[in-house]
């Protein structure tokens, strides 16, 4: 009896070989016929490319244009003429201009209100705020507040418009309600920009001295003090709140903080004399213009590099995006102009429902037929070891 099962098991071991070998060569087939498959296949799927930057329009006829501001539906851009006294309003769906309201004395920053019904205007020359009823584009008040008014942010809920006064060191805090000044924060180094995080709890304020100021807005006192570039002048916070973008003009770079630890956590390099920032609504990017030349540099948040340069302007100053994310507005100094930029990010083209539906079914047919063959060839070499 054992002598029977010691000589079925010298024939059964080069059995189990030879169908060991035949099932390894049917995968390495079958994985070919895979990967074959999904070359054909996955060159087809729509891929994405990088946005396009186009100059869709040009909008000229403007005086010295600064600084600007778009109503929350993104109907409605409100540019400062910094040589004229007057606020150009421009229907952003033809790129024309609808009004022109005289302000005060070179108007440079200003600042919608969330609900859109009202624009806040910095005066620099006159000290004071121009308030602007977006309903009738007439002005319904005009408030005293520091020298050299540069810049105006307003709170989340519309409560408060701070107002950084460049030329007496402070910050003006206007109620919105009654349009008066209820406070006034000590902030020194030349106050120019100002924006309040998207759960209004700070107002981040940038100083040509190289500093910027963290108010607490339940407070209105200054929490804390962070070094950043030579003279910053623009600054704006992401959407979720996370980080502020600061263009430092005098170093041309771009300082990123952290709004949990108040510090520097990257320097980014752009051009030259860099004077605002916007960024995307979902947060992708920070455009830049750089004052200095013609380009408005283009930062990835991901990595805080510059991914691209936007050539073609004049002495860019401002810039704004739409809510929607699809265009960026520029304001060119040196011309007095506004160039339009389609920013969107799009999609190659898919193909055709038939053309696709062919190549899967002419690669799912030859893997098919293939296992097939691959089975019926191990299936015989099983057959002849028996």
């Amino acid at each position: 009896m054992k002598e029977k099962i010691i000589n079925r098991n010298s024939k059964t071991h080069p059995q189990r070989g030879r169908m060991k070998k035949g099932i390894t060569e049917t995968l390495k087939v079958a994985g070919i016929l895979v990967a074959i498959f999904l070359f054909c296949t996955i060159g087809l799927l729509p891929q994405p490319v990088q946005a396009t930057y186009t100059v869709t329009a040009n909008i000229t006829g403007l005086n010295a244009p600064t600084g600007m501001a778009i109503t929350p539906t993104g109907g409605f851009l409100y540019v400062a003429n910094g040589g004229s006294g007057s606020v150009s309003v421009i229907n952003t769906a033809t790129n024309a201009v609808t009004a022109t309201i005289t302000v005060g004395t070179n108007p440079t920053g200003m600042a919608v209100t969330p609900d859109g019904t009202y624009v806040y205007v910095a005066n620099y020359g006159s000290g004071s705020v121009s308030v602007i009823n977006t309903a009738t584009n007439a002005v319904t008040a005009a408030i005293t507040v520091g020298t050299s008014p540069h810049s105006v942010g307003v709170t989340p809920n519309g409560a408060y418009a701070y107002v950084a006064n460049g030329g007496s060191g402070s910050v003006s805090v206007i109620n919105t309600a009654t349009n008066k000044v209820t406070a006034t924060i000590t902030v020194g180094g030349n106050p120019v920009g100002v924006r309040v995080t998207p759960n209004g709890a700070y107002a981040y304020v940038a100083s040509t001295g190289g500093s910027v100021s963290v108010i607490n807005t339940v407070t209105n006192k200054v929490t804390a003090t962070i070094t950043v570039g030579s003279t910053p002048v623009g600054l704006a916070i992401a959407p979720n709140g996370a980080s502020v973008y600061v263009a430092n003009s005098g170093s041309g770079s771009v300082s990123v903080i952290s709004t949990a630890t108040n510090t520097v956590t990257a320097t980014v390099t752009v051009g030259s004399i860099p004077t605002g920032v916007a960024i995307t609504p979902n947060g992708a990017y920070a455009y830049v213009p750089n004052s200095g030349g013609t380009t408005v540099s283009v930062i990835s948040t991901a990595t805080n590099a510059v991914a691209e340069n936007i050539t073609g302007l004049s002495d860019p100053t401002g810039v704004v995006v739409t809510p929607n994310g699809a265009y960026a507005y520029v304001t060119n100094v040196g011309n007095g102009s506004i160039s339009v930029i389609n920013i969107a990010i799009t999609a190659s083209p898919s193909p055709s429902v038939p053309e696709f539906s062919s190549a899967v079914l002419v690669s799912v047919v030859v893997v098919m037929i293939a296992s097939a063959i691959s089975v019926i060839v191990l299936k015989t070499r099983n057959e002849k070891t028996l």
